[in-house]
């Protein structure tokens, strides 16, 4: 088996997927002829910086970070099969959606690299949001373009062109300016019919800046849209050099459009046909479904986004996932290893997790509130991670970690019970991330905080990375002739033979969780006064 495997990695029949995710840039490689399989993997971890009040990376951290997650990948390849990687047949790039890098005529970066995290975009996420008839949520590419114009910031003059991460990974690797259609749809509205930008909101919105000092207009600033399977370039010389500055890998690979993570995770969990949603869960946390139906109403709990085959999705995003679960249980790993009993940090998640198990089922009165950013649908425009209880809450380990776990949660559920009230359905929901590692908790607790049926594969905890690298093999395979859509390329391809473990939802985690959401949406107010009260030291969140 691993001598086959190492003569397809010298044959060049490789696939390697990438993703920028917010703490990790992460690389997978796979087989063109049996993407559900991981081979090898390489990981760099990298944070955010608070620059001049705006969440930012640098972008020289975007190419050392890169290269260091290919040779860990690399390395990794050479371990295990004793072969050098050379050439790939295919690849991927994805990375955290949203967001704005704005670029002059002669490529050059105009201005920082404006994450998804920030929440400056108020005044121009409500103007546009009243003028297209649609949620623009603060994070979208759009909305930080406008609010560049509205600012009048000097770099707006000078705009040719303005992408989101991956898809300035993907122009730089291949010289090509596009971008998968669900990433795109994180920039500016989607024609669901056409699969394109839509034409009647690119006309609204010239004529909204018309005598700004934005020059040009806006669809010849935009990456072009592309749906999965759709021909993205090849790997460059220059483009190879960027991910192995060794100049071992060869130019030539086939790139597939460059996705959000959103779109990777829909793939990662098999969830692109209508009536099909997944939850992703790492430094922020979403929910992806796919409509049979337009919505009837505008909320601003939704986003209405795409598949990366261009089918209508509403998501509801929340900027705060794991972060401050992962923090409370950093305070348990520096305890043990202070006691002088040194465990593993997935022993010591796996021990909290396996406590709040014994919990009650309404995390004894605890709560949790993860928003170290700012949460559009909890109304917060900074974040103030709390803690919570009453003298009468049952103040145990179990309480305290089930009620960490519920915290990840919460504003998700929020935005769920809307979507709920506008009469969609969900026949399955998957979810992936490293919070789904260890069996059966996290995923017990999300089925009865949506009190949905839950699902996780056997690739949860490779996420995104993995996603993208089967939307690389689906666009290698479309290029040699293969005409099967994305969901019948993932279901007899992919996931036939993938260990699914599905976990219904406990009647009285349903109803714990309830009780919990009841005092998390109340005690909202108290999270608001922290806002308005308590100033972070340094820097505002």
């Amino acid at each position: 088996m691993t001598a086959g495997i190492a003569q397809a990695i010298r044959d060049g029949r490789a696939v390697l997927g990438i993703e920028l995710g917010s703490t990790r840039i992460k690389a997978c490689l796979v087989l063109a002829d049996d993407p559900s399989t991981v081979l090898a993997v390489g990981n760099h971890a990298w944070e955010n910086r608070f620059v001049d009040r705006l969440w930012t990376y640098a972008i020289d951290d975007v190419w050392a970070g890169l290269q260091a997650a290919y040779a860990d990948l690399v390395a990794d390849v050479g371990d295990r099969y004793d072969v050098a990687l050379e050439s790939l047949a295919a690849i991927g790039v994805s990375a955290m959606m949203h967001g704005y890098l704005a670029f002059g005529e002669d490529g050059e970066i105009l201005t920082g690299f404006r994450t998804w995290r920030n929440t400056n975009t108020d005044r121009s996420a409500a103007v546009l949001s009243e003028l297209f008839g649609l949620n623009i949520p603060l994070r979208w590419s759009i909305a930080h373009l406008y609010q560049a114009v509205l600012d009048e910031e000097p770099h707006v003059t000078d705009v040719r062109f303005f992408t989101t991460l991956a898809g300035y990974v993907h122009w730089k690797l291949t010289g090509r300016k596009v971008l998968g259609v669900g990433d795109a749809s994180g920039m500016f509205p989607i024609d669901s019919a056409t699969h394109d930008y839509d034409a009647g909101l690119l006309e609204k919105f010239d004529r909204l800046v018309s005598g700004s000092g934005l020059r040009h207009p806006l669809i010849d600033l935009l990456p072009e849209a592309l749906r999965a399977g759709q021909t993205a370039g090849e790997l460059t010389a220059s483009g190879a050099l960027l991910l192995d500055p060794t100049g071992m890998l060869h130019a030539g690979a086939r790139l597939c459009p460059p996705e959000g993570d959103a779109g990777t995770g829909m793939v990662a969990t098999n969830s692109v046909a209508t009536r099909t949603g997944n939850v992703s869960a790492g430094t922020s946390i979403f929910a992806m479904v796919v409509l049979e139906r337009p919505l009837k109403n505008v909320h601003h709990e939704l986003d209405l986004v795409t598949t990366p085959a261009g089918d209508a999705v509403a998501m509801v995003h929340c900027n705060n996932g794991a972060s401050e679960l992962a923090a409370w249980v950093g305070l348990f790993m520096r305890f043990s290893a202070a006691s002088g009993q040194r465990v593993t940090d997935d022993e010591v998640f796996d021990t909290l997790f396996r406590e709040a198990i014994g919990g009650e089922s309404d995390a004894g009165g605890l709560l949790s509130y993860n928003h170290l950013a700012g949460e559009p649908i909890a109304g917060l425009a900074e974040g103030r991670p709390l803690f919570v209880r009453t003298p009468d809450s049952r103040f145990t380990l179990g309480n305290l970690m089930r009620a960490q776990l519920y915290g990840v949660f919460g504003t998700l559920a929020l935005g769920m019970r809307v979507l709920a009230d506008e009469g969609a359905e969900l026949d399955r929901m998957f979810a992936h991330g490293g919070l789904f590692r260890t069996a059966d908790v996290a995923q017990r607790f999300l089925a009865g905080a949506l009190d949905v049926p839950v699902s996780v594969g056997a690739t949860a905890s490779e996420g995104g990375a993995w996603g993208i690298a089967v939307l690389a093999v689906f666009r290698h395979v479309v290029a040699r002739g293969d005409t099967s859509d994305l969901s019948s390329f993932l279901d007899t391809r992919v996931f036939a033979g993938v260990d699914v473990k599905t976990v219904m939802p406990d009647p009285a985690d349903v109803s714990g969780f309830a009780d919990y959401l009841h005092r998390y949406r109340l005690g909202l107010a108290v999270e608001a006064s922290a806002v308005a009260t308590l100033r972070s030291e340094g820097l505002a969140l």
